[in-house]
């Protein structure tokens, strides 16, 4: 989880999130409020956690009760998470939350389409380590949520 930490820090920095100049102008400094995070597309969910760490690692009075786990699959329209606290926070993280959970979710989600057309056959759907730079764990886990199998971490794995 500390990589992913990293990582959520480096999203929010290079999106500037604790210096949200809009928010700052019109959003009163103790404006509290609650806000439900809807599964645009059905598929499989990945980044829960992740979700929930945006918001702690910006403001620690932000609270996410979860409506579902990594690897459920959801209908479009259902409520995934609730995330209450300060506006603020919520509005400077909501879109680093959703890239995260929007991107893990895809993989995972075709995995599953891959796992479940194979279904039946001795066919194992593995994945690959080309992926972005520093997401190679995020992306590896959310094969596993969809299903699939990890192949080769690095260069150095499964060398014989």
């Amino acid at each position: 989880m500390e990589n992913t930490k990293i990582l959520i820090r480096t999203a929010l920095k290079e999106d500037n999130a604790w210096h949200d100049v809009t928010s700052r102008a019109t959003v009163p400094e103790k404006k509290f409020i609650a806000a439900d995070m809807v599964a645009g597309e059905s598929g499989v969910v990945c980044g829960i956690d992740i979700v929930k760490e945006v918001f702690k690692m910006l403001d620690t009075k932000c609270c996410m009760k979860a409506y579902v786990k990594d690897g459920a699959k959801v209908k479009k329209g259902k409520v995934l998470a609730r995330i209450a606290g300060p506006a603020k926070a919520i509005f400077a993280g909501e879109r680093t939350a959703l890239n995260f959970i929007g991107h893990l979710s895809g993989i995972a989600t075709l995995t599953a389409k891959f796992v479940d057309r194979t279904k039946g056959t001795k066919t194992k759907i593995l994945d690959t380590r080309k992926t972005i730079p520093g997401l190679r764990a995020l992306a590896k886990y959310a094969v596993r949520c969809g299903g699939g199998y990890n192949h080769r971490m690095s260069l150095s794995d499964m060398a014989w």
